[in-house]
């Protein structure tokens, strides 16, 4: 008897021990619960149900198949794209060809004007040639005239048959009519040179000196150009640019001043072809944007879990963000432990933590840790807050959830649900460990 007695009292020593040092080493309360993500599976386009592959309760991994739509309208609609793609890409090969067509149009309009400045050059080369044959001409004219005379003198003495003074009469003439012919030839080429018949200081040679430059068809060959050239992304010139001033514009654009290099570098950068390749781009995105939506018809699972909530079913229409369905995660899951205001004061993070589920009771010890504080209050994080500014002020003692990681934890062998009463025991006289130990807030993180 002596010795039962002596052992029941080791046992309840034994065991009021444990109590003893859980009691005075913890903190405990028995308001917390399991808490766990939990994904909402919605479909980001509208659609018709097709296939369901998973019901309640059944265990998914990420990226299984869970809900088909009806991929038809939407395969439609990649073809359709599709065929605008290649009528964007044809309109960007014709674009391509019509701008090295207008870049060869501007390089014959350049020799044109090219042309237009040497014919200029040559209508004033002939001005002098012109004033030249008048100068002889009326060289030939005076001569006719002063053989005139001498044959009128000759033939007033007899020494000169009438015969002769006949031809001096018509050499004159001739003479006279061949220096007008010549001097309205030289009008003629003034006036075509934009100048007046008679210049002011008499010389008929007379021209500007920038002639080349700022005569009517130059100037309309260069307008032929400036047109041509805009279209390729030339920038237009100045109305009292000459010629040379608009093509040294251009050689500027290249490092050895040749035009045709220029061209070529006109060609991706003309407006056209600018055009042409936004379509395309545009074409592109719409084909990517409809085959992401074709995609979109196959909904996989996210996360590892458990299906709950299944609401889809084949035949149903459903809409964008429709809630289809949701999947429990199992391993992410943690301990939401409302301690009293009391009971904060030793908490930190890292702290080691014993847990007792009531489906399992004390047959099974969970481990964790504290790996955080709510930086509030259950009632001030309620929906409809507590209003103690009103004067009906009550001072209660307040909650504030503790975040509690498991450690270890095995969902296949000790299970827990979502929403399982547990009762935490927080070692707050043992030194915390892990990352941010001892700390009430986490650490900022890093981006």
């Amino acid at each position: 008897m002596l010795g039962v007695l002596v052992a029941v009292i080791a046992l309840i020593g034994s065991l009021l021990r444990s109590w003893v040092i859980r009691t005075w080493n913890t903190q405990s309360t028995d308001d917390a619960y399991v808490n766990g993500h939990v994904t909402f599976v919605a479909p980001r386009v509208a659609g018709q149900v097709k296939a369901v592959f998973v019901d309640d309760n059944m265990r998914v991994k990420a990226g299984q198949l869970l809900v088909e739509l009806d991929p038809e309208p939407f395969q439609v609609q990649v073809d359709i794209k599709k065929s605008l793609v290649s009528i964007a890409q044809a309109n960007l090969i014709v674009a391509d060809a019509q701008v090295r067509g207008t870049l060869a149009q501007a390089r014959s309009l350049r020799w044109k004007l090219q042309a237009s400045m040497e014919a200029v050059d040559n209508q004033v080369a002939l001005l002098s040639a012109k004033v030249a044959a008048l100068r002889s001409k009326e060289a030939t004219w005076d001569r006719a005239k002063a053989d005139l005379v001498r044959a009128r003198e000759t033939f007033t003495k007899g020494a000169t048959a009438r015969q002769d003074l006949d031809a001096a009469i018509e050499a004159e003439k001739v003479a006279q009519a061949q220096v007008n012919q010549a001097r309205e030839e030289v009008y003629e080429t003034r006036v075509f040179l934009g100048q007046p018949p008679i210049p002011a200081d008499g010389n008929l040679t007379s021209v500007p000196k920038n002639l080349r430059q700022t005569f009517s068809s130059v100037r309309q060959a260069l307008a032929e150009l400036v047109q041509v050239a805009t279209q390729v992304g030339l920038p237009l010139a100045k109305s009292e640019e000459t010629p040379e001033e608009v093509l040294d514009r251009v050689r500027s654009k290249d490092f050895h001043k040749d035009i045709d290099k220029v061209f070529e570098k006109l060609i991706p950068e003309a407006p056209a072809i600018k055009q042409a390749e936004a379509n395309l781009l545009k074409a592109k995105s719409d084909l990517k944007d409809a085959e992401l939506n074709l995609s979109y018809c196959k909904i996989y699972a996210d996360i590892d879990g458990v299906v709950t909530r299944r609401n889809a079913n084949p035949g149903n229409f459903v809409q964008v963000s429709q809630q289809l369905m949701a999947v429990r995660s199992l391993r992410e899951i943690w301990i939401d432990a409302n301690f009293k205001e009391t009971q904060l004061a030793e908490m930190r993070i890292g702290q080691r933590v014993d847990i007792f589920s009531d489906i399992y009771g004390s047959q099974k010890v969970y481990k964790g840790h504290i790996t955080g504080f709510t930086y509030g209050t259950g009632s001030t994080l309620a929906l409809l807050p507590a209003q103690n500014a009103t004067g009906n002020f009550v001072k209660v003692v307040q909650r504030l959830p503790v975040r509690i990681e498991l450690q270890d934890y095995d969902p296949d062998t000790d299970t827990l649900f979502a929403g399982l009463s547990v009762t935490p025991y927080v070692y707050v006289k043992e030194p915390p460990e892990g990352p941010n130990a001892g700390r009430r807030l986490q650490e900022v993180m890093k981006p």
